[in-house]
């Protein structure tokens, strides 16, 4: 039977689905959500950690709020997902707590884990981010993603964009975090 038989090609689609289906599942927390004092801990790291990147020091002293997750967890095959939780700051108050969860479709196979952080430079695309439905990051304020070799260039007048992202403490097997289309909502940890 050849691969372009009407069996094969629905046998391979229910095996892809399957696959993607366990991908997505896979990138979920095992437990709800973790606790302000677990994403407190992690968040605090991962500023410590960020603080060591000397090229992101532009990035906190001229930005009105960050929003840091620690630890975004993707992976899948064909079809895959990503999930994280963390904490906006602003100064080092915490100013609320956040998810971020998106699923993807392309030319994917593996899984890593990364933290990211959202510098937030203005008033406006904050207010994004405040809103009770949630942002789908690509609608609304541009996102500047950094990458080592930019965030050489970044001082304090190069930076013009609403939002920044860096990604960093990354492991695993995939080229790189995908931001479009995923969502960011408030959550109210325990």
């Amino acid at each position: 039977m050849s691969p372009s038989h009407p069996a094969t090609r629905r046998a391979l689609l229910t095996v892809g689905a399957g696959l993607a289906s366990a991908a997505l599942i896979s990138v979920r927390p095992a437990r709800a959500e973790a606790t302000r004092a677990e994403i407190d801990r992690e968040v605090a790291a991962a500023v410590a950690h960020l603080h060591g990147m000397a090229n992101a020091a532009p990035l906190f002293q001229h930005a009105n709020a960050v929003l840091v997750f620690p630890r975004i967890i993707a992976g899948g095959f064909i079809i895959g997902g990503q999930y994280g939780e963390g904490a906006l700051l602003r100064g080092s108050a915490t100013q609320g707590y956040f998810n971020i969860a998106g699923a993807s479709f392309g030319f994917l196979a593996g899984a890593q884990t990364s933290g990211l952080a959202m510098f937030f430079m203005n008033d406006a695309s904050l207010a994004m981010l405040m809103r009770t439905e949630g942002w789908e990051i690509g609608t609304g304020p541009s996102v500047t993603f950094l990458d080592r070799g930019v965030q050489a260039n970044v001082t304090s007048s190069t930076l013009r964009e609403p939002i920044y992202a860096i990604t960093f403490s990354q492991q695993g097997l995939m080229a790189a975090l995908a931001l479009n289309g995923t969502k960011i909502t408030r959550i109210s940890p325990a």
